[in-house]
């Protein structure tokens, strides 16, 4: 009887990965609203930087005041933004950046980690001489933000975390972490991170080490302290879907850390925003372009308040 038990059950996170792999698809996210804009220009607006014995990649579009574009676990530039970036850059500088061992940035002897990979951020940025930003992520993009508001808060004027906005793992669904433990490379064969890897990694048969390493970082981290989060001050807006990875009670506790949650008529808004997508899931959101692109343009106009108004 447990020897049954313990088949059906690997058998239905089996299928439930390969449904998960399926609807990573773009088709998937461009069914959920209409997107405006061409996709990204494509390799030729690429450069390198060396950071920390990384070799980064990067674009740089547009002029006006700089916003970083950070992506998603196991994604792309293009498949992440390839339709908001040249939105954004009509207006601003987007400064876009592909993370260690994701699409044209080479993988390195060395874990992922959330902290190792705001440094690379924080130190390319450095070097482009930036010293000011404001900061959309997107799922891993999103903690790869908040690390930065933590340890760097000079460089960060605001951040947005959209999708799965957490500041612990224990906000997640617990059934997706299981099925995370028992994602193989062959769950997302032929699929658009697959085909996208493949066709810019400078290693395209570092598929399957990169796969571990999103793991091992999903399945092993445990989060920053409410303290942490607490002593945030850059003005932050948190995005998820209502259909998302992260339990909305979570990321509403997320949101009073950082500062909201108050009756804004009688004390003024807070420094934190939120924002609750309607039918949407966590890989649909990133393709509400027009949602998106409403919110975090305001978001990024607005008054950035002194240390004296917080």
């Amino acid at each position: 009887m447990k020897s049954t038990t313990k088949k059906s059950l690997s058998v239905l996170a089996t299928i439930a990965v390969t449904l998960l792999a399926l609807a990573l698809a773009p088709s998937a996210r461009a069914e959920q609203g209409p997107v405006s804009g061409k996709s990204a220009p494509k390799k030729s607006q690429g450069r390198y930087a060396t950071v920390n014995g990384l070799r980064m990649y990067y674009e740089v579009h547009g002029k006006g005041r700089p916003v970083v574009l950070l992506h998603g676990a196991l994604s792309t530039l293009e498949l992440d933004f390839g339709k908001l970036l040249p939105e954004l850059a009509k207006t601003r500088q987007v400064i876009a950046i592909e993370q260690q061992g994701h699409g044209h940035t080479a993988d390195t002897n060395r874990p992922l980690s959330y902290e190792q990979m705001a440094e690379d951020t924080a130190g390319l940025l450095g070097l482009l001489g930036v010293k000011n930003a404001d900061f959309l992520g997107y799922s891993m993009g999103g903690s790869i933000a908040l690390q930065l508001a933590i340890r760097h808060p000079r460089l960060v004027r605001t951040f947005v975390f959209a999708g799965g906005a957490s500041y612990r793992m224990d906000g997640t669904y617990p059934e997706l972490i299981e099925i995370w433990k028992q994602l193989k490379p062959e769950h997302l064969a032929g699929s658009p991170f697959q085909k996208e890897y493949a066709r810019v990694a400078p290693q395209p048969e570092n598929w399957a080490a990169l796969i571990e390493k999103v793991k091992q970082l999903d399945t092993t981290f445990v989060g920053w302290p409410a303290e942490e989060v607490r002593g945030i001050q850059a003005p932050s807006l948190l995005m998820i879907g209502d259909a998302d990875i992260t339990r909305p009670e979570h990321t509403v506790e997320m949101f009073r850390l950082l500062g909201g949650g108050v009756a804004g008529d009688v004390h003024g808004l807070p420094r934190a925003r939120l924002a609750v997508f309607p039918g949407t899931t966590h890989v649909t959101l990133v393709g509400r372009v027009d949602w998106l692109l409403s919110m975090v343009s305001e978001f990024f106009d607005a008054p950035v308040p002194t240390p004296e108004s917080k």
